[in-house]
């Protein structure tokens, strides 16, 4: 335990999601041997995302103006919407430069051990999305863990009787690893994935 303000710094830090209590030691001493000029920058910046970020009125992923830059993007389909968990995914699909629909970001997945249920994420913003009709198929790409199954069944209940196809994100084995490693669930889905080469 240090005094005063390093250890408010130190403290603050081992908030943040993924910093232990180490890390967060680690980090506070940088900053403290740091240049003030890249403290004030850290610092400005992340005064900067308070002012400035939002979320987009559409589709909820991060943005600086009332639409994000995709929402904006007269070229991609209307007919196409792909449904994450975070904004972090919509940068991870974006990168991939395989889509060229639109998002709707839910702000997490159904968990029950942790409060979040149907009500909590931004399902029903994605049925009103869905109800004007535009949207020929509906992509669930939500993580392929517990939670994101259970939201992704559950997103498909509701949307069922819409009749909107819905697909889900195929998931199976990672490029360059080995089968032996592979555990059972993702060597699963890899063989139930399977298609014809």
């Amino acid at each position: 335990m240090y005094e005063g303000a390093i250890q408010d710094l130190i403290d603050e830090l081992g908030r943040l999601p993924g910093v232990g209590p180490k890390s967060a030691q680690r980090i506070a001493f940088h900053v403290l041997s740091a240049d003030p000029a890249d403290v004030n920058r850290l610092a400005n910046s992340l005064r900067r995302v308070k002012e400035l970020v939002r979320f987009c009125t559409i589709c909820f992923n991060v943005a600086e103006s009332e639409q994000c830059r995709i929402c904006r993007d007269t070229r991609r389909s209307n007919e196409v919407l792909c449904v994450v968990e975070e904004p972090k995914d919509v940068v991870a699909i974006e990168r991939t430069g395989e889509f060229r629909g639109r998002y709707h970001v839910l702000g997490g997945a159904i968990n029950p051990l942790e409060g979040i249920g149907p009500d909590n994420l931004r399902i029903r913003e994605l049925l009103i999305r869905l109800s004007t009709g535009e949207v020929k198929e509906l992509i669930l790409a939500t993580d392929p863990n517990t939670e994101g199954e259970a939201t992704a069944t559950y997103l498909a209940i509701m949307v069922k009787p819409m009749g909107i196809a819905v697909t889900r994100l195929a998931s199976g084995l990672p490029v360059g690893g080995d089968l032996e490693y592979a555990d059972e669930i993702t060597l699963g889905r890899a063989f139930e994935g399977r298609r014809a080469v």
